[in-house]
């Protein structure tokens, strides 16, 4: 029979207020209200790490990092995230590789029924929220639970992102749309480096 935890990371019904759930975000709470205190950097990163499920060896958070467990945040290498973010990890969260992430994120995976009866009687459920690699997202972005977003996005400041968009793309707005492609090909790559010239040489 499956665990609370195991229905809540499925998108299932769950009991929110499950002993092994309430006791973890006990923890993660507490332990976040330490670390956020810190002012060394790599003391801090240290310590969001040992609550998150796992994340790349070059990851730097600034202060004020909150999320309600940690078990279903995946992260991956070279990840950059500013202050304030809330990660709402009901269903796995999983951010690809190369990701900058402005102030005052929200990444929500939690689902409430529209139905009032339904929601009174807490019935909660969740779904995943998957962001691929290169992702730029700008302050104050809201993704809404059950959106992935493909490889190369770039987020416009204020969005809140209600569905799931693809490859190279930016989108803006509330609710987010797409408004422009992103040449992210060889000639896109050749036209950054000629306007970029003394930073990126002969980078891939």
């Amino acid at each position: 029979m499956a665990t609370e935890r195991e229905k809540m990371t499925a998108g299932q019904p769950y009991e929110q207020f499950d002993k092994e759930l309430i006791a973890r975000r006990m923890v993660a709470r507490k332990q976040l209200r330490a670390v956020n205190q810190l002012d060394d950097n790599a003391e801090r990163n240290n310590g969001y790490r040992e609550l998150i499920e796992d994340t790349g060896d070059d990851f730097f958070v600034e202060a004020g990092f909150k999320f309600d467990y940690g078990w279903n945040i995946h992260i991956g290498n070279h990840f950059y995230g500013n202050y304030d973010m809330t990660f709402l990890d009901t269903c796995p969260i999983t951010i690809g590789e190369n990701c900058y992430f402005g102030p005052n994120i929200g990444l929500y995976t939690p689902v409430h029924p529209l139905n009032a009866m339904a929601r009174k009687n807490d019935v909660e459920m969740g779904a995943p929220i998957t962001i691929g690699n290169n992702a730029w997202l700008g302050g104050r972005v809201t993704i809404l639970p059950g959106v992935t977003l493909g490889d190369n996005v770039v987020v416009g400041a204020g969005s809140v992102v209600t569905k799931s968009f693809g490859d190279n793309v930016v989108i803006v707005g509330n609710p987010a749309r797409a408004i422009k492609k992103i040449d992210n090909s060889e000639a896109g790559n050749a036209a950054a480096k000629a306007r970029w010239a003394d930073k990126l040489g002969d980078k891939a």
